[in-house]
């Protein structure tokens, strides 16, 4: 985009613009420039000049997109966004996390250059802020060998807003372990880690969240804030002091004694919190007390920097509305004895416009007078926003024509090189001729120009002779902008993280059953300390499991919020519970191979391989694929090309794209003249499907058909016919596709929507119609990992676990419910022309709520829905809302899983601590389906106490609203859901008897039996018996944490290779720093198992000056005679061999040796047995 901002400075108009900021005039008006154009101008006026570039929108959505445009039109790191919810009640109740990040980010990287663009809303400058100078102090830079004290380096991390955790894993976490400091600053994409030796810094490094493994060496790190104000114990108690005065001042002008004792008990817990030195949510309000003096975001600009007003009009609007609406809040809340008098929550307007003294710009689209603004300098220059031409090609080249006629440069923007190929290509087929250049190419030109870039809206501008198009109005698509993201913890990782153990959890052994784990105990047996978890059963017995022994243990999952009961140790219950269901998974194990035998056997079509066509298609979608998409895209096309008929389950949240994934499979069929039918649960989001298979379609010559109640018995005849005569290529419907009348010409693929929400008989029909047609199956339940391997088979499944890049991160706060707020959040919603969900969960009472929110919002139109409704009511309603006939949906927890409402992009939910997590992250996902920022309140009632249970599941959405973990608990209940679904629900009963994972390895278990003509006693892996004189084990003082330390052992458990050990080793060393020899000797045990389990030897057994060593019957048979004298020849008298019954005996004698010696020994003479027998090497 390089040549176009260059052209832009060449022009007149720009060159009286650089002159006047030149020549130091104070206000100059450009008028005329639509959207787009104005970000070209003021990057172009930014680089010319090398002055900073301050540009203000009037809301945060508008410099949203500005920001996207100016990264576009910029180096990357040049450009900042500013982030602030207009909502000031919000922000001064909890700071939205990804808000806060993203502030915090620019603080540091302004600190650093302040040269670059900063973008904001004018909300940002009414933000009142520490004094500059206050910030520098919050950041430490840490470099490589240099000495920095520990402990207090350790207490100014904590001063920093750090919390301390045992594994770092989110932003704003850090933990402790030796000489090792992990810390997540919410500004990097990686945690670092920092390791000390004494007080010197021997090394700094990023790591990987999810496996905790060190990734690369830094030299040097600047370590920032985790809250925007770091403030020392004086400043608090000094503000405390402060609010102490107001607060009697406010005491004072009450009258009414109730009042003033609700205003003292608020304010006094404010005042106790400032005392003990707490960062609380909402502490924002008491800024103006805790500095002597408050700056504004402009205070922190320097003095060359040009202020640029997006739509200079629209700004004064917005921030004068902003301080009816905050005046009218602070008054709100003085009537409601939740604040005192006499604080600066923001600045005015007027304040802010006196603060700036810097040169200031005023874009304009119309040429008219501003009010309170003295232009010395006016400049007008039309410009038009490009038509769009929706791939309507000759209307495109009677405008090139028109364009060269008149000498105009004509310049296409494409994403990226595949792109800018295609449009060359497209406009080639129509005899228009564009040649592809390198941004730096100069302007003007004679022909048409294809450059990389990606601006948001093409321009026309007369007067510079200039026609710029983009991919959006050349084929109404457009590919959204990459934006830098922070390192996710990956699904996978987080379903595996929900089984990590704490002391209290239920745990199942696999031969006494369900027990509470009560922690690990290190207990000295024969001398020798061991590591034991410690399991209660029923009558307060206690198992000691050895933690070698730890996989005999997993945890109990079962269904969200069932207790299960605990088993007495000994009994037979638990024996029985167990062969119950064994004998359950066995006959599934059976109908599963049956299945997967007729699957293989039966024949369908095969479809060709991609056309030219297919890939222009693919090429057509709007978006930025994620790699599961492309994964799951490339799994379905090879089996639609293989004979067999495809039966595949593809799993996916709600907005990550399922979708698309099946209109290319669709397209895919019609390429090859078969029809496709397309399936889905309600009339609703048959519509919906309709609608987007249109769109998506319409450009290709593909016929889309409906079948639901919303079309005419007339309609419906007629879609008949079509479909039978072939004329039809895609229908989409409900459970009428299944009735009898319904004929196919030839139908080649069907695609199920959520397929557990058909009745026993349409599932049947489906059964029916799998037999030789390829089918896809979509559903946003989460099928559990562990299930996968057991459904192996049965159906293939394709799993997309990476949401979409989305731009904006749903904006979630915790907050008491305040009817004054909820109005400000239903008028801000309406006020963008959104609509708004509200989750009432209560039948009886939901009329009387939706009531209440009609009077509370005048001009809201509101209507309430719910589980009780008939089906058809139910659909009018949430048809209704989704056409926007109305603007508040009350509703309970129905809101439909599959209907996506684009324009529903603000949630509040009432009581939300009476609701489950699961639910919670669901209906989370119900809102930020759009390009818009989305909001979501969960709300609790004010002055409640809430119950223990109630405040910890507030804790946690807390927590998962600041950090995404809730995710794990989410999960939990979702993929026990999930396995019903796939099973058939009477095994519920079975997963909750011996818990989830317990019952996933029983089954996987019993198909491996099966398939391998064993038993199931024999699928059982070959276990060593060693009892070695070592003191094995990994000390608290070396991993204190008990649920880290488990992990490692399980580690152990697992190893298969010697490179898993070299692994470990690493690990260990990277995590937790030099190990003791405790761990060492751990190593040690490993290894010799390692070698032992391969060998196939039972016992290995220490006693005294002797270890003995007992192979397995069958793998004595195998040894060569002569092999194993000549290698225990090379031990001299050390070792004896013999047999007892059918085994082969290895006794190794020692008498002088050193214990270490003794091991090496033992370790030597195993690797050579092992070669002496010729098998392949397990290095």
């Amino acid at each position: 985009m390089q040549n176009i901002k260059e052209y832009f400075t060449l022009q007149d108009d720009i060159v009286n613009l650089i002159e006047g900021l030149d020549s130091g005039m104070n206000e100059q008006l450009i008028a005329g420039l639509t959207n787009s154009t104005r970000q070209v101008l003021a990057t172009a006026v930014h680089e010319a000049t090398e002055r900073p570039l301050l540009y203000v929108t009037h809301n945060l959505t508008q410099a949203q997109k500005v920001y996207e445009e100016l990264l576009a039109l910029s180096k990357h790191d040049q450009v900042l966004l500013y982030p602030v919810n207009e909502l000031l009640a919000a922000e001064t109740e909890t700071a939205s996390p990804e808000l806060k990040a993203q502030r915090l980010e620019v603080w540091e990287r302004w600190q650093q250059q302040n040269q670059g663009i900063l973008v904001a809303p004018i909300a940002a400058l009414k933000r009142v802020l520490p004094p500059v100078g206050a910030k520098e102090l919050a950041t430490v830079e840490i470099q490589s060998g240099q000495e920095y004290t520990f402990e207090q380096t350790i207490e100014r991390f904590v001063s920093m807003g750090y919390k301390l955790s045992d594994i770092v894993t989110a932003p704003g976490e850090m933990s402790r372990r030796g000489g090792i400091v992990d810390l997540y600053p919410l500004t990097e994409n990686y945690p670092i880690r920092i390791e000390w030796f004494d007080d010197e810094v021997e090394s700094i490094r990023y790591f990987d969240a999810d496996n905790q493994r060190s990734k690369e060496e830094l030299d040097s790190v600047v370590i920032g804030p985790v809250d925007e104000f770091t403030l020392s114990q004086d400043q608090m108690d000094l503000a405390a002091e402060k609010l102490r005065k107001l607060l009697a001042k406010s005491l004072k002008k009450l009258k009414d004694e109730e009042a003033q004792e609700k205003l003292q008990e608020t304010i006094h817990y404010d005042i106790e919190r400032l005392e003990q030195g707490e960062q609380f949510p909402g502490m924002i309000k008491y800024l103006s007390l805790l500095y002597d003096d408050v700056h504004s975001l402009i205070d922190y600009l320097p003095e060359n920097t040009m202020v640029a007003f997006d739509e200079m009009s629209r700004v004064i609007e917005t921030a004068e509305q902003l301080d009816r609406e905050e005046a009218n809040w602070y008054t709100d809340m003085l009537e409601t004895q939740s604040i005192v008098n006499g604080l600066t929550l923001t600045f005015d307007w007027a304040t802010i416009m006196q603060k700036i003294n810097q040169p200031k710009l005023y874009f304009s689209l119309f040429l008219r007078h501003i009010p309170n603004t003295k232009p010395e300098n006016i400049i007008n220059i039309s410009s038009r926003q490009m038509q769009t031409f929706h791939g309507q090609m000759p209307m495109l080249k009677g405008e090139i024509d028109r364009w060269r006629n008149a000498d105009y440069s004509v310049v296409i923007c494409a994403a990226d090189e595949e792109r800018m190929d295609r449009i060359v290509r497209v406009l080639y087929d129509y005899d228009m001729t564009a040649h592809r250049v390198s941004q730096e190419h100069s302007l003007p030109v004679q022909e048409p120009v294809v450059v990389q870039g990606n601006l948001n809206q093409g321009f026309e501008m007369p007067a510079f002779k200039l026609a710029v198009l983009t991919e959006e109005e050349l084929f109404k698509k457009q590919k959204p902008k990459k934006r830098k993201k922070r390192q996710k913890i990956s699904n996978a990782e987080r379903i595996k993280s929900y089984q990590e153990l704490k002391t209290g959890d239920y745990v199942v052994h696999v031969n006494h059953g369900i027990g509470k784990y009560l922690g690990i105990e290190t207990l000295e047996v024969d001398d020798k300390h061991k590591d034991f978890m410690v399991i209660n059963y029923s009558g307060n017995d206690k198992l000691y499991v050895p933690v070698d022994q730890i996989d005999q243990v997993q945890k109990y999952v079962g269904s969200e919020g069932k207790e299960p009961k605990l088993y007495r140790l000994g009994g037979s219950e638990w024996k029985k519970v167990k062969s119950r269901v064994k004998s359950s998974v066995e006959d599934i194990a059976d109908d599963l191979i049956k299945l997967y035998a007729e699957r293989e056997a039966s024949k369908g079509h095969a479809y060709s391989k991609d056309t030219e066509m297919q890939r222009d298609f693919e090429a057509a979608f709007p978006y930025e694929e994620t790699e599961d998409q492309i994964r799951c895209i490339d799994e379905i096309k090879q089996d639609m090309e293989r004979e067999r008929p495809m039966d595949r389950l593809l799993c996916g949240d709600v907005g990550y794209g399922k979708t698309e994934v099946a209109i290319r499979a669709a397209f895919k069929a019609v390429m090859d003249n078969k029809q496709v039918a397309v399936l889905v649960p309600t009339t609703i989001l048959a519509q919906q499907h309709f609608e987007t298979f249109q769109e998506r379609f319409q450009e290709f010559g593909v016929n889309i058909g409906l079948l639901s109640r919303f079309r005419t018995p007339k309609q419906q005849k007629e879609t008949l016919d079509q479909l039978k005569k072939g004329l039809i290529d895609v229908v989409i419907g409900t459970h009428r596709v299944l009735s009898k009348d319904v004929q196919f010409k030839d139908l080649g693929l069907l695609v199920v929507d959520e397929e557990q929400r058909f009745g026993v008989k349409h599932k049947e029909k489906i059964k029916q119609l799998k037999a030789n047609v390829d089918v896809l199956t979509l559903t946003a339940t989460p099928i559990p990992r562990t299930l996968h391997m057991s459904m192996v088979g049965a159906r293939d499944l394709s799993v997309i676990e990476t949401p979409p890049e989305n731009r904006f991160p749903i904006q979630t706060y915790v907050v008491e419910y305040n009817p004054a707020f909820i109005r400000e959040a239903i008028e801000r919603e309406l006020a963008r022309g959104g609509q708004v969900f509200f989750l009432y969960n209560r039948v009886d009472l939901i009329e009387k709520i939706a009531a209440e929110i009609d009077v509370l919002v005048d001009d809201a139109r509101v209507n309430y829905a719910h589980g009780q409704m008939n089906e058809r009511q139910l659909e009018g309603i949430m048809f209704d809302f989704l056409e926007g006939n109305f603007d508040v949906l009350v509703s309970t927890t129905i809101i439909e899983t599959g209907v996506d409402i684009p324009n529903v992009n603000t949630l509040i939910v009432y009581d939300a601590d009476k609701m489950g997590l699961s639910q919670l992250y669901q209906l989370r996902g119900r809102v930020g389906r759009s390009n818009r920022l989305a909001y979501a309140y969960f709300t609790y009632q004010q002055n409640k106490v809430l119950s223990e249970v109630a405040e910890k599941r507030l804790e946690a959405i807390k927590e998962f609203t600041e950090l995404g973990s809730g995710f794990k608990i989410a999960m939990r209940d979702l993929s026990i859901r999930g396995a019903g679904n796939l099973l058939g629900t009477e095994q519920h009963g079975f997963i909750d008897s011996v818990g989830f994972d317990m019952y996933s390895k029983m089954l996987n278990d019993a198909i491996k039996a099966k398939q391998e003509g064993i038993t199931y006693e024999e699928t059982k892996p070959f276990e060593v018996e060693m009892a070695l004189n070592l003191d094995a084990y990994i000390p608290s003082e070396y991993i204190p944490d008990e649920a880290q330390k488990i992990q490692m052992y399980k580690q152990i458990q697992a190893i298969e290779s010697l490179q898993d050990i070299y692994d470990l080793k690493d690990e260990l060393l990277d995590r937790f720093g030099e190990y003791p020899q405790e761990v060492e000797d751990l190593l040690q045990v490993a290894r010799i198992r390692l070698y032992a389990k391969q060998e196939r030897i039972e016992h290995v057994d220490e006693r005294k000056n002797k270890i003995d060593l007992l192979m397995d019957p069958e793998e004595s048979q195998k040894v060569d005679g002569a092999e194993l004298f000549a290698l225990a020849n090379e031990y001299g008298r050390m070792i004896q061999l013999g047999t007892e019954g059918q085994k082969l005996k290895v006794a190794f004698q020692f008498q002088h040796q050193k214990r270490e010696e003794r091991y090496n020994l033992l370790e030597d003479f195993l690797s050579k047995l092992h070669q002496s027998k010729k098998q392949p090497s397990y290095e």
